[in-house]
């Protein structure tokens, strides 16, 4: 029997588990739990009602797949989809699929069955010519498109509504790859070329109107929009756009998004500094919107150009570092973060003690001794680092001052972070960038260097047969453990350190109703109160 007869009759709950367990997402660390706001709020929304989105600052591009930028993925993931999304578990769902892949015993071979009847912005309908032409553009121009196109032989489409892939081997982190909401496998015309985007054409609730620079970038809602029929569950099942336009406004002063939160002038505000919180007691007319877990800061190291090329030299900085003082300075209140070796919390499958002695050193005589024998002699480490997100600036802050008294030179350099997310595309810029991510299920999702062609150019012989031997396992308890090595690896290489791991604040309007709280937010489903 053929992959393609297999779709007749669709897979059984059965077959669709054991796929699960082939995206790695067998082993979810948890639902983001909140606090503050909820689907479950009551009143009656207006559905032509129009909302007003605090972010944090100017998206650097719309173009879904030229940045892994959180920034660009919340806004764009209203206007395009995938084919396949998360549940409020982190259970990879179908999408744009008509349901889960139907797979080769070899793990090979997989066939996609897509939706029928799914229609573009321009009023075309979405065939497995437009989805292919899609993937090949995701796999040229973004860095986890670049990883999964590795692992590709051969791609088409048997008929207009059936996706064929052949891969090298098992590749367990596919699904989730083709989930994932950050420079993202969006599904968009054909037609539409590997060039810089010219025109903003999805399946998505919204569809894109208008951006006008540090103002606004407005989505209106898609009236022939092809929703669902499940309930909506995290980024997964019926997606209504009750809301008539969502203004996406660039509010880089994170005191200005509370200040506006408050005054009602926004519907949303995100990612305020944690200390706020106090600002919303005894304040009914907006919410605080705590995600937990949401996810960890950490710096990325430039492996490939500069003064940090050298393995001794970043596993000094490594060394020179205190979490406690960078942790307690980033977020300050200790119900918002944590200080731990592990890249997973206790309690998930993927918890590991490898290499813990190599977090928190907090030694600079050893970051003093592993310079010198690198040959440094006292050239300028840049640290690049952004505003914008005011725990970014914070960590960094302490971090030169734990270098220059470990014997270091910084240069700090603070950007825009639209500036920063191009400066570390060219890695003879910068040595040092502090970010943050989504804490992930499937470890290979995040942050982006452990796949190929991200920032920092992080490659080696060891990481490739590292991450070959994580990738091919379809098993979770041996997935868990082979990851152990990963983060060892990861600890010794130091293409990045992790710093600790946090929870995040947002606002929300009392008046805004049916908003659920997850790591990138999103609006469909929501409404303002009559």
């Amino acid at each position: 029997m053929t992959l393609l007869n297999k779709l007749r009759p669709p897979p059984r709950p059965a077959r669709r588990r054991s796929l699960l367990a082939l995206a790695g997402l067998a082993l979810p660390v948890g639902a983001a739990s909140t606090s503050g706001a909820s689907g479950a709020s009551g009143g009656t929304a207006q559905s032509g009602a129009s909302a007003n989105l605090a972010m944090i600052g100017e998206p650097q591009t719309l173009d879904p797949m030229a940045s892994t930028s959180d920034l660009v993925g919340t806004i764009m993931q209203h206007v395009f989809e995938t084919l396949y999304t998360f549940d409020a578990r982190w259970r990879v769902v179908p999408m744009l699929a008509a349901g889960m892949p139907i797979q080769s015993g070899d793990g090979r071979h997989l066939a996609i069955p897509l939706r029928q009847g799914v229609r573009f912005h321009d009023g075309t309908e979405m065939v497995a010519a437009d989805v292919i032409a899609s993937l090949r553009r995701w796999m040229r121009l973004a860095p986890r498109g670049k990883t999964v196109a590795g692992e590709i032989v051969s791609l088409h489409a048997p008929n207009r509504y059936t996706l064929e892939l052949v891969l090298r081997g098992s590749y367990a982190p596919l699904l989730a790859q083709l989930a994932l909401p950050a420079g993202f496998a969006a599904i968009m015309p054909a037609a539409t070329g590997d060039g810089p985007l010219q025109r903003f054409i999805g399946t998505g609730p919204y569809r894109f109107v208008e951006r006008r620079a540090d103002q606004y970038v407005l989505l209106r809602r898609f009236d022939q929009y092809s929703a669902r029929a499940e309930p909506a569950d995290g980024y997964a099942g019926r997606r209504q756009a009750l809301l008539a336009e969502l203004r996406f406004i660039p509010v880089p002063n994170p005191n200005t998004r509370i200040e506006g939160a408050m005054s009602g002038q926004f519907h949303y505000a995100d990612q305020l500094p944690v200390e706020k919180l106090v600002r919303f007691d005894g304040q009914p007319q907006v919410r605080p919107v705590v995600t937990a877990p949401f996810g960890f800061p950490y710096a990325v190291l430039n492996t490939s150009a500069g003064i940090l090329a050298d393995q001794a030299m970043r596993q000094g900085v490594q060394a020179a570092l205190n979490m406690n003082d960078i942790m307690a300075a980033a977020f300050g209140d200790r119900r918002f973060y944590t200080v731990e070796a592990s890249h997973y919390p206790p309690g998930s499958p993927f918890h590991s003690d490898a290499r813990a002695s190599d977090y928190n050193q907090n030694n600079p005589d050893k970051a003093r001794r592993l310079a010198s024998q690198s040959g440094y002699r006292g050239g300028a480490v840049r640290l690049l680092v952004s505003k914008q997100y005011e725990f970014h600036y914070r960590i960094a802050m302490v971090i030169g001052s734990q270098l220059r008294k470990a014997g270091f030179l910084v240069d700090l350099q603070v950007v825009d972070w639209a500036t920063l997310v191009q400066r570390r595309n060219q890695s003879a810029l910068w040595d040092i960038y502090i970010t943050h991510s989504v804490l992930l299920p499937e470890p290979v999702l995040a942050p982006p260097q452990l796949g190929s062609g991200a920032p920092g150019g992080w490659d080696s012989a060891a990481k490739r047969a590292a991450m070959e031997r994580l990738n091919r396992l379809a098993d979770g308890a041996r997935r868990a453990s082979e990851w152990g090595r990963v983060q060892a690896l990861v600890y010794t290489e130091v293409p990045y350190i992790k710093l600790g791991s946090f929870n995040s604040l947002a606002a929300c309007a009392a008046s805004l109703r049916g908003y659920v709280a997850m790591p990138w937010p999103f609006f469909w489903n929501a409404g303002v109160a009559a």
